[in-house]
């Protein structure tokens, strides 16, 4: 068995192992990580050794850690990182190079539109007929997407966004309501094939799936760092947040939408679970909670996303591709039967 695993922000880590009566046998962990003393290498082996197949990271990380030294320095991974690696191995997970991508920044959508694209293209990458893909959006009017589980009653003021001009739609992945103003946001789906991601935790796999665009931000001078669960921030404060949906099809839908400008008096007018979020942080304006990225980059919104075009590419070989007009079809239709259908925007009342 052979497993590899690039911590995000950190260091490769490598294990290759055989299983000999459901258990881990001959075990060798590499990479390119810091590790004292040196000791420390032979140690984690030995805790990985008769470790049960079936044993999941946690189980593994907390053999791993049992066993260190004292004082042993583990720099650009950790005992998790080993953990991960071991199940990505038992599974035989891909890695990002194992795929060709394509990366999209097509013309302004409804953001119906927009929600129900994530659904097609995160099924045709599950089938095959359509490349891992990482997509730009754009859209056409102001929207509050909320998440796939919140209540509409109690996240949004209906008359507060009519006022504001915000529409509200909901989108297939869970997590908290986003205001996206027309220009004021910047939003990218991912959509990968399950394998990607075969085993990690959920929470590993947020920010596994989104070390690309940090590196984006911070190649903008942004010092953005991930906030678990699925928060995307820097010193100065929140920049925005992810959210992931898995399809029975095979296919995973990873997204997240970031804060380029922000108004903070209509979020809290728009949004009702905005105020009770402040308040229980202390903090009297949205404003001061998140920091948007206009702010810090100082840079006009398309040159953000081209930022985030090249890194994409840079990184993972992408080709520039399209939305095809079979998927736009495709999406239509959907958009017709679910998104902008009162039953899906009230399913949660």
């Amino acid at each position: 068995m052979h497993g590899e695993y690039k911590v995000p922000g950190g260091k490769l880590v490598v294990v290759d192992f055989d299983v000999r009566d459901g258990r881990l046998a001959n075990v060798a962990l590499a990479g390119d990580f810091f590790l004292e003393p040196d000791s420390a290498l032979a140690a984690i082996n030995a805790a990985l050794e008769g470790l049960p197949t079936e044993a999941d990271s946690q189980a593994i990380a907390a053999a791993v850690r049992s066993a260190l030294p004292e004082g042993t320095q583990m720099l650009g991974f950790t005992p998790e990182a080993v953990g991960t690696v071991v199940r990505r191995a038992l599974v035989t997970a891909a890695g990002w190079e194992d795929f060709s991508w394509e990366v999209i920044h097509d013309h302004a959508v409804s953001p119906q539109m927009n929600l129900a694209l994530d659904e097609v293209l995160t099924n045709r990458v599950a089938d095959g007929s359509r490349v891992p893909t990482m997509r730009m959006w754009e859209w056409d009017t102001n929207a509050v997407v909320i998440g796939s589980f919140q209540s509409y009653r109690n996240e949004v003021d209906p008359e507060g966004a009519a006022r504001h001009g915000f529409e509200v739609v909901r989108r297939i992945s869970g997590g908290g309501a986003m205001m996206m103003g027309a220009g004021q946001i910047v939003t990218y789906s991912l959509y990968v094939p399950a394998s990607l991601v075969a085993g990690m935790t959920f929470a590993d796999s947020y920010e596994f799936l989104d070390d690309w665009a940090l590196q984006a931000l911070r190649s903008l001078g942004v010092a953005a760092t991930y906030q678990p669960l699925n928060d995307i921030a820097s010193p100065q404060g929140k920049i925005g947040g992810a959210a992931q949906k898995r399809l029975a099809s095979g296919g995973v839908l990873h997204h997240a939408t970031l804060s380029y400008d922000i108004d903070g008096a209509a979020m809290t007018e728009v949004l009702r679970i905005g105020r009770e979020k402040l308040s229980d942080k202390g903090t009297t304006s949205a404003a001061k909670r998140v920091d948007p990225l206009r702010r810090q980059t100082g840079l006009p919104r398309a040159e953000v996303i081209d930022r985030f075009m090249e890194t994409f590419q840079k990184l993972h070989g992408a080709s520039v591709g399209r939305v095809t007009d079979e998927e736009y079809a495709e999406a239509q239709e959907l958009v017709r039967t679910k998104f902008d259908t009162d039953a899906w925007l009230h399913r949660v009342p």
